[in-house]
């Protein structure tokens, strides 16, 4: 077994920190999301395609910071671009400034459903957002759901503090399984306001599913076809499997999408985006507003962003480091003396442990990720991987090296 990490400044940071804020640290970043006592809490710096933490210990970042990581930490190309609007422009001011425009008309550019648009700062403002639009347009109430979409009243899964009135018009249905779809709409569908749903299946713990054929397309059938608003929640997939969007390389074009994550490289945005019909209910209609969704800096950032990832192809080189690592991974998988598989590639690699009639899974689980943590690979066992652009194939070769290492440790239970 590899030998454990030095954690101690870690440790010391999250011990005054559950005094100073509740819980120490908030959401999926607490330590019992991972394996606690084996990652570290609290991290120092990142470049490129790694991070560092408090205590010295530097990884491979396969995590990029649950996504917004599209090309590596700390572009300098981006943050001067930052810097720039900051020192010469300023950024926070009583009216909006023009980089809003140019942004906005390059999103219409690069995505298909994207005939207007709004920006706000995190993923669940955008799947809120559109969740509002969708209301306004129908005037009905209803929303159909699949994939996790926020920590808003409405769709978060955690009820603690929340009231039911605010989610009681709220109903779920599965990925891939459109008769769950229609089931809801057979029972509700004169008052559906909104079907939204990940265009890529990425359920928390669980393997990642590419759409099967007629999925998407049957979800905007039926949604055209009863008055419903069809939403793409892009959040993960879009500006990582294509600059277009999930939509774009899968061709199904929605009536409203959201981004946000890599649109900007790490700098908090999202946007909601669609048809001029639909979204032109928040000019008077639906209410928007917020202090700090004109701020200019993460405008400046994602246009930079977009610039870079055409110029460069990353997305191009992404998907090249991903099928890389997958045909790499498959005979690991194949001869692993534990039952595994490996989903996601070539956009979002994830290794999930299947069940077995002793249960050992529950146990081999950790076990891996303490292993790969150990090694200097940073994955989190409950949600899948990402590659950013500035990984290597060196860096693939590693983690793949890692993942065999510490699937052989793990069937030692």
């Amino acid at each position: 077994m590899t030998e454990k990490l030095t954690l101690d400044k870690s440790n010391e940071l999250y011990e005054e920190a559950l005094d100073l804020i509740p819980g120490a640290i908030l959401g999926i970043r607490r330590p019992y999301n991972f394996v606690a006592g084996e990652y570290p809490i609290f991290l120092e710096s990142a470049k490129d395609g790694r991070v560092k933490d408090v205590d010295g210990n530097e990884y491979i970042d396969m995590l990029c910071s649950y996504g917004p990581i599209i090309i590596g930490h700390r572009v300098e190309e981006i943050d001067n671009a930052v810097i720039d609007q900051m020192q010469n422009k300023g950024f926070c001011m009583s009216l909006t400034q023009q980089v809003q425009n140019k942004l906005a008309a390059k999103l219409r550019e690069i995505i298909p459903s994207c005939e207007q648009s709004v920006f706000v700062k995190t993923g669940s403002d955008a799947t809120t957002t559109a969740i509002r639009i969708a209301r306004g347009y129908t005037k009905r109430s209803k929303v159909f759901r699949c994939g996790y979409h926020g920590w808003h009243d409405w769709c978060v899964e955690v009820k603690g503090g929340v009231l039911p009135k605010t989610y009681e018009d709220v109903h779920e249905f599965h990925y891939n399984d459109l008769a769950s779809l229609e089931k809801l709409i057979q029972e509700h569908g004169t008052d559906t306001a909104a079907i939204i749903v990940t265009p890529i299946g990425h359920p928390l713990g669980f393997e990642v599913e590419m759409p099967k054929p007629g999925f998407l397309e049957g979800c905007k059938e039926l949604a055209e076809k009863h008055g419903i608003v069809l939403i793409f929640d892009e959040i993960r997939s879009g500006f990582r499997v294509n600059m277009g969007g999930a939509q774009a390389e899968f061709g199904v074009t929605p009536h409203l999408s959201v981004f946000g994550k890599a649109m900007a490289n790490g700098y908090p945005i999202g946007a909601v985006v669609g048809q001029r019909k639909i979204m032109n209910v928040i000019a008077n209609e639906v209410f928007l507003s917020s202090t700090f969704f004109p701020n200019s800096l993460e405008q400046t950032a994602a246009l930079k962003t977009i610039e870079i990832m055409e110029r460069d192809d990353i997305l191009g080189t992404i998907k090249k480091l991903g099928n890389y690592l997958e045909e790499k991974l498959q005979p690991v998988i194949a001869n692993s003396p534990v039952s595994v598989t490996l989903s996601g590639c070539p956009w979002m690699p994830f290794i999930t442990f299947n069940k077995d009639a002793d249960k050992k899974y529950k146990k081999r689980r950790p076990a891996f990720y303490t292993e790969l943590i150990r090694k200097k690979v940073f994955l989190q066992p409950f949600h899948h991987g990402y590659i950013a652009a500035t990984h290597t194939y060196k860096d693939m070769d590693y983690v793949v090296k890692a993942i065999e290492e510490s699937l052989i440790e793990c069937a030692k239970i």
